[in-house]
């Protein structure tokens, strides 16, 4: 059984990826890069597995997702192991924030795809002797291309519901987490060859921004980008050229507001995991603490102790640290750039604020106060270990503040009042609101999950994410085996009174106008144009 798909000699000649462990800056190996003729032959060979996939029934589908859930709790260990090695992150982070929501999102398809998927009977309206369906066929090769922060879940919780939905998959994978993506090709094929399915249905590539690129040209049937905004507006781009519809799953800004009623230890524990859960490095982080001043030097207080105690380092095993290692060079400079302009600008760094020297891509866990909304940091993501505080004075400022970015994805509101958190999650521009908690609207799988502004467009998860995966193709069929020839040609004067009566005595309102209606269709009918 191949453990990754080979790549043709002419591709390691085209290049190699260093992977690097970004914790303790060990090599790891090479990967080699998939060119543009290596894409075209990937889609290919999906293309013409995708059709024997397509023909399966939903009870098969389950089979391999099933076995597919069962790999992957048996191997979560190693798969952890996996993510750790080659993102830097703590095991925590990789089995709670990788490994639970993949294993969450396969079994509610286990239970639910079907039933979102099976053909749906719709009323036909006027058309009385007919009846219509709507029927979710798979739509081909589906391309996702997807960034480095969460190397086992990006890839697998954006396979798993257009498989579902009888589409093969083709996964350009970031290639600052390139390392990892033999592991996870071995569990795929794994899991296929003994279902019996073909391993091209679903295919990881590895490579840079030409890889990508060709991937969005190939002519697949859809895309689903998750990333930057930047790199967002280039997919659409090259999206254009063969009108390939997108979902864009893009960065955040996501407020979480600390109304002057919260519980102090609950609203101090929901930032924490806010901010720094995966460093920070996390699309639905809570980058702006937005707190009222009611409990705003409390929070504060009891925040700064909480963040000076977190251990950083290399997250050697479970329980080693709360904080590891920044995934890329290029974020830390990012993170740094952020931090150093805004205490320029006037932020306080009550903890942290410093990137250190050594080994390792280490920024600390920091805590900015003071922190205000023309700030470049309260604007642009972070996408990192960093804390920020804004100060407001009641409800109506939190909410003009948490609207006052480009992005909307996700939203949280604390309150001890849980209408007085509704009645401020309602005026959010958001994809979501999590009420007294964070980020958990992601797990709910019920639940679409995307964002609005610059957040991006299309949903991922629940019915509505699973569906985009497919063709709403639309039946109508015989109800009445009626064989009246519809007339439409030529036209006549009495042919339009007919057609004009007609529209009245369905459309028109009350049943005086609509018996007279009748009654002009009847005589039409009868006399002809001569009425």
């Amino acid at each position: 059984m191949s453990v990754v798909t080979p790549l043709p000699e002419h591709a390691k000649a085209a290049g190699v990826i260093e992977c690097i462990n970004p914790a303790t800056g060990a090599t790891l190996g090479q990967v080699p890069v998939a060119t543009v003729e290596d894409v075209r032959h990937a889609v290919e060979r999906a293309r013409v597995a995708q059709r024997a996939w397509a023909d399966t029934s939903f009870a098969k589908r389950r089979a391999v997702l099933r076995r597919l859930l069962e790999t992957i709790v048996m191997q979560r260990d190693a798969i952890c192991k996996a993510v750790v090695e080659d993102s830097g992150k703590t095991f925590e982070n990789a089995l709670l924030g990788e490994v639970m929501p993949v294993c969450n999102k396969i079994r509610w398809l286990i239970k639910h795809g079907e039933k979102h998927l099976k053909t749906e009977r719709v009323p036909s309206g006027m058309l009385m002797h007919k009846k219509g369906r709507i029927e979710y066929r798979p739509l081909g090769v589906v391309a996702c291309i997807v960034p480095w922060n969460y190397p086992f879940q990006n890839i697998f919780a954006s396979f798993v519901a257009p498989l579902m939905a009888g589409n093969a998959v083709v996964i350009k994978a970031s290639e600052a987490v390139a390392w990892s993506t033999r592991y996870f090709q071995q569990l795929i094929d794994q899991v296929l060859t003994q279902e019996g399915i073909a391993t091209d249905t679903v295919q990881i590539l590895n490579g840079y921004g030409e890889t990508g690129a060709a991937l969005v040209r190939a002519r697949v049937q859809k895309i689903l980008f998750i990333g930057s905004v930047g790199n967002g507006r280039r997919i659409i781009e090259g999206s254009a050229q063969h009108l390939t519809p997108v979902v864009m799953e893009l960065g955040g800004k996501d407020p979480m507001i600390v109304c002057d009623d919260a519980h102090l230890e609950h609203a101090v524990h929901s930032a924490l995991g806010g901010c720094f859960i995966n460093l920070g490095q996390n699309c639905i982080a809570s980058e702006r603490i937005i707190v009222e001043a009611g409990i705003y030097d409390r929070f504060v207080s009891a925040m700064h102790t909480q963040v000076a105690a977190l251990r950083q380092g290399p997250p050697a095993q479970p329980g080693a640290v709360e904080v590891g290692a920044i995934n890329t060079a290029q974020q830390m400079a990012v993170i740094d750039d952020l931090v150093r302009d805004a205490l320029a600008q006037g932020a306080r760094a009550l903890v942290g604020g410093v990137k250190p020297q050594g080994t390792g891509q280490y920024y600390p866990p920091t805590l900015l106060v003071d922190v205000t909304a023309d700030m470049r940091i309260a604007n642009e993501e972070v996408f990192g270990p960093v804390m920020l505080i804004m100060k407001v004075a009641n409800d109506e400022e939190a909410v003009a503040l948490a609207n006052s970015t480009d992005f909307g994805l996700q939203s949280s509101v604390l309150s001890g009042s849980t209408a007085r958190a509704e009645r401020i999650a309602a005026q959010l521009e958001a994809g979501a609101s999590c009420i007294n908690d964070f980020g958990l609207c992601y797990l709910n799988q019920d639940l679409p999950f995307g964002g609005v502004k610059y957040s991006g467009f299309g949903r991922m998860n629940g019915r509505d994410g699973l569906r985009a995966y497919t063709n709403p193709k639309a039946v109508l069929s015989d109800r009445l085996p009626l064989r009246i020839p519809p007339k439409l040609y030529p036209v006549s004067i009495a042919g339009f009174a007919k057609a004009d009566a007609s529209i009245e005595l369905m459309f028109g309102r009350g049943p005086g106008v609509r018996f007279r209606a009748l009654l002009r269709l009847l005589k039409v009918s009868l006399l002809g144009a001569r009425s």
